[in-house]
């Protein structure tokens, strides 16, 4: 309570500074004839205490009032989505409020997500299912086998690419030598442009394959850490940790077979549709959106597992946008509902 009184008397201090939010919701903000604010109720209160206490944990700073209450009231608009959609019981998936708060979707798209959408150009070794593999375990998750590192931050920056290439690089090269070794993305994002990666403004996971190959490796994350801006190439031969013989395309639209890869061989590199706004407050559960395209692809991930939820199937998927998103930076997606997303649309991994 002690909260509300001190918003309280800081809403009497700043009444007519023009600091705070001018807002009007079910005529709780009562104005007299002049326009001058005279009287918050104590349900708006409590969305200023929780904008406030937003703000502070991500860090957000604006540039002017004007500012802040234009955030505001996009933070109050997405708030209300969440909360309509997780009122919705048929819903199979919550929303929750994260870092991407205060953007529009239209903004988030632009910042996040890849400005050219992945096209299905499949020039790598056609995957073929080991012998011997007949009976598939119910769910995998390669998390918890050493295959995959920390979950990763792109910023804002459109290198999502990058970090589904390093993340399938990382899981084969653990497969191969039981050593698991974050590698650089910001190596690819310099060094790979000529084989047709623009950097912040999106790429291929092959394309990016096919650059490791002709290198002879890629340096460590720690080597050439991570910047989130394009800069000139600094890759150095000494510093090199892994490289890659080929890669595997899988057969496009082959949820089956993409699942054999994850099960028999570890990590894959997956391209979806994340352009939903209920993509940008993913919280928990198994993720369905019937909009999504599973031919407009517009981000890289990668896939480290699967499993069953309820009466769901889904993948397990790592995203690169920080713990912040999602599920501790992870999304169950649907499994085995017509390829939905698009996740096994543009699927591959390295071989090492």
């Amino acid at each position: 309570m002690w909260k509300y009184i001190l918003v309280s008397i800081i809403l009497t201090l700043c009444i007519t500074s023009n600091a705070l939010p001018t807002i009007k919701q079910n005529n709780e903000l009562i104005e007299d004839e002049g326009g001058k604010i005279i009287k918050y109720t104590e349900e708006l209160l409590k969305l200023w205490v929780e904008w406030e206490e937003w703000k502070h944990e991500h860090s957000k700073v604006y540039q002017d009032n004007k500012e802040n209450e234009h955030r505001y009231q996009i933070w109050l608009q997405n708030k209300n989505k969440i909360n309509t959609h997780n009122s919705d019981k048929t819903k199979s998936h919550k929303l929750g409020m994260n870092t991407f708060g205060d953007l529009t979707h239209e903004e988030f798209k632009s910042m996040y997500l890849s400005k050219s959408h992945y096209k299905l150009q499949r020039n790598g070794i056609k995957f073929l299912p080991p012998l011997g593999l007949s009976d598939l375990a119910d769910a995998v998750n390669w998390t918890s086998e050493g295959y995959v590192t920390p979950v990763k931050s792109q910023g804002q920056c459109g290198s999502c690419w990058a970090f589904s290439t390093t993340g399938a690089l990382e899981g084969q090269h653990f497969r191969s030598t039981g050593e698991l070794i974050s590698m650089s993305e910001q190596n690819l994002l310099d060094c790979s442009s000529k084989y047709g990666n623009q950097g912040c403004s999106g790429g291929l996971m092959d394309y990016a394959f096919e650059y490791i190959k002709d290198n002879g490796g890629i340096d460590s994350e720690d080597s050439y850490p991570y910047e989130g801006v394009e800069n000139e190439c600094r890759y150095r031969k000494e510093e090199s940790v892994a490289t890659l013989s080929s890669y595997v395309d899988i057969p496009s639209g082959d949820e089956y077979t993409l699942q054999l890869a994850i099960a028999s061989q570890g990590p894959v590199s997956l391209a979806i549709d994340a352009s939903q706004s209920s993509f940008q407050f993913y919280r928990s559960g198994v993720y369905v959106d019937k909009n999504c395209s599973n031919k407009e692809l517009d981000h890289g991930v990668l896939g480290v597992g699967y499993g069953v939820e309820g009466d769901l199937d889904y993948w397990l998927v790592k995203n690169s946008w920080g713990t912040i998103w999602g599920d501790q930076g992870y999304i169950k997606m649907l499994r085995n509902g017509d390829n939905q997303c698009g996740v096994a649309t543009v699927a591959s991994y390295p071989l090492v």
